[in-house]
């Protein structure tokens, strides 16, 4: 088995590959278009009809003895998060890349995530059919700004898979000292090949392959790539279940979280255990799975490097983990929503439909609102909201008021701050003692016990910490407060008077008291921006940094180009990329990384843009 994603930025051609690669193995009998709304992959009626995929599908297909599930993902930046989840589950990728457009900035950053996580890439130049389509001047953009270990396989006039030449020796010489020496021995064209596979295999060197997903032209090549190339997995892999939920769908009234399994397997009824890990902490849970369907949703037992449907199990999400373990794997690490908006509707289905919709995408992340009956939601861009305010148009019959987008902030604390309520100096019987101290960067909410675990009943024990995790969704300025270390340090209850209640009513006023005492700051989402230009427009480039609140590093300058570094508030991010082309007589380029949260003043400012 072979679990393949197909990446890129918007327009390259993504879905033509996929839809191109389905048709020649057989999978499917007509060849569909993006353009006349009838591909597999795009099943969605607002895919079809925008020409843009929003949430990734999988497909299968056959060829030459292996199961192929093709994953197809979203090319937009405002779906990565459907990106991420499925980069994490892949044995091998292709990315795809426009002959005419070239490297995109978010070609760029998908090909860093592919590295970081070793994931083994072909990369497919497509459109080589059109006008304007690049070959060398676009290889030498290939090395510069993806990879230098790259080696082209074909060429547009020779599509066909070439044979190995000193170009090819010299890449795969930098690992391998049975390469070096078969320059003074000769080359030895076996060699060349077995070292292309291995080093494929454990990403150290990209494949490049052009061709055409419109017309077929060199998709022949591509497919014989994918079987010498790229590593599979054998099903009869033993040991412990252990898999990863990557998406939920919804399909004739039910409900399936589907799964990438890596070892072990599952059958329909098989009782599963699944890890989570969020900002509450890690969870262990167990449920029965009443169905379980593979890729192509037959009844069947799923082993490992399967796709599965699992059916039955409300509670399994996208990013648990199927074991009774958290996975060590490496996981792929886009920027958070940094964006959100409030949504308003005199239809009771509003909160129906958005929950579903946040089922399927948990970064959606809704909460209530300020206003009674309105939600926020968190959002990557402009786009997203759009396609939100559709969905709940189309699919639940729901017409939708969206507030214009504002910055997602957070709340870090200044110090350590501890608080105690006592029983007789409030109306609940019960005693908390609570005391916050900022923790190490990306740790989330820990919660630990000071008090003897034994001084409060279980179920107390359990109102006190779900409480204190409720509580600091919302902290002192309107924001969540994020990686902190909550310990409890004082308890009391009068049994039998004392119930949960007390708790669940008492815990939010010592933890907002242990946030005073602390003191808290309000942090925007910051970007690493690194941006292209020519040499002569260096300070003007500068200039607009600074006035978007961006911070540069020193120009490094080359000959007649130039790149600067520069950390620019998300919020600026957009108008720091609409100005761009206009500055540079349309030469400039960015690509921007999540890069955390910096404070940010003054004070009365964020509170008109909170929440």
């Amino acid at each position: 088995m072979l679990n393949l994603g197909i990446v890129a930025h918007v327009d390259a051609g993504k879905t033509s590959l996929t839809e191109r690669l389905l048709f020649d193995s057989g999978a499917i009998t007509r060849l569909g278009s993006v353009d006349g709304g009838d591909t597999r992959t795009d099943a969605m009626a607002i895919e079809r009809r925008r020409g843009i995929t929003i949430r990734s599908a999988v497909a299968t297909f056959s060829i030459a003895g292996r199961t192929v599930h093709l994953i197809d993902t979203p090319g937009h930046t405002d779906f990565v998060a459907e990106v991420e989840r499925a980069l994490g589950v892949l044995d091998g990728a292709i990315l795809v890349l426009s002959a005419v457009e070239g490297v995109q900035p978010h070609t760029r950053v998908l090909m860093r995530t592919l590295q970081s996580l070793g994931v083994p890439t072909i990369l497919f130049v497509n459109k080589i059919d059109r006008r304007g389509a690049r070959y060398i001047d676009l290889l030498d953009d290939i090395r510069r700004m993806l990879s230098p270990s790259v080696i082209p396989l074909n060429s547009p006039s020779e599509l066909a898979m070439t044979r190995l030449g000193s170009q090819a020796a010299e890449v795969l010489a930098e690992h391998s000292d049975a390469v070096l020496q078969s320059y003074v021995d000769g080359l030895d064209p076996r060699l060349l090949h077995r070292e292309l596979v291995r080093q494929t295999g454990e990403a150290l060197v990209h494949p490049v392959l052009f061709g055409s997903a419109i017309t077929g032209a060199g998709t022949e090549a591509l497919g014989q790539a994918i079987v010498d190339l790229l590593p599979t997995v054998d099903p009869a892999a033993t040991g412990e279940l252990d898999g990863t939920v990557f998406a939920v769908e919804h399909a004739g009234g039910r409900r399936f979280a589907i799964a990438r399994l890596f070892s072990g397997e599952l059958k329909v009824r098989d009782q599963v255990t699944f890890v989570r890990q969020d900002a509450s902490g890690t969870t262990v849970h167990s449920s029965r799975a009443t169905e379980v369907l593979d890729a192509d949703r037959a009844q069947t037992t799923i082993r490992a490097g399967g796709i599965a449907r699992i059916g039955g199990i409300p509670g399994l999400r996208v990013g648990d983990r199927l074991g009774s373990t958290a996975s060590k794997r490496k996981q792929a690490r886009f920027r958070p929503p940094t964006f959100q908006t409030m949504v308003t509707s005199s239809d009771q289905n509003l909160y129906a439909g958005l929950s579903h919709l946040a089922d399927e995408d948990p970064l959606i992340d809704m909460k209530p609102g300020p206003t009674p009956g309105s939600l926020l939601v968190s959002l990557y861009g402009e786009v997203q909201r759009e396609v939100i305010a559709a969905r709940l148009a189309e699919e639940f019959g729901v017409t939708a008021e969206f507030s214009p987008s504002t910055v997602v902030c957070v709340e870090r604390l200044k110090g350590t701050g501890h608080a105690v309520k006592r029983m007789g100096e409030t109306l609940f019987v019960g005693t908390v003692g609570l005391r916050i101290e900022p923790g190490e960067a990306d740790s989330g909410i820990q919660y630990q016990l000071e008090a003897e675990r034994g001084s409060l009943p279980a179920a107390f024990m359990t109102a006190i910490e779900d409480t204190v995790r409720a509580t600091l969704a919302t902290g002192r300025h309107g924001w969540q407060v994020v990686d902190c270390l909550v310990t409890l340090t004082h308890t009391g209850y009068s049994s039998p008077v004392t119930v949960a209640a007390d708790f669940r009513n008492l815990t939010p006023l010592v933890v907002m008291q242990a946030l005073a005492n602390a003191g808290t700051v309000v942090c925007e989402p910051i970007e690493q921006a690194d941006i292209d230009i020519p040499a002569d427009a260096v300070s003007t480039v500068l200039n607009l940094l600074v006035r978007c609140g961006g911070t540069p590093e020193m120009p490094v300058v080359r000959g007649d180009s130039a790149t600067v570094r520069a950390v620019v508030p998300s919020r600026q991010l957009r108008a720091v990329e609409q100005s761009l082309p206009g500055l540079t007589n349309g030469y400039g380029t960015l690509i921007a990384r999540f890069a955390g949260y910096r404070p940010i003043a003054p004070l009365g400012r964020l509170r008109s843009m909170g929440p």
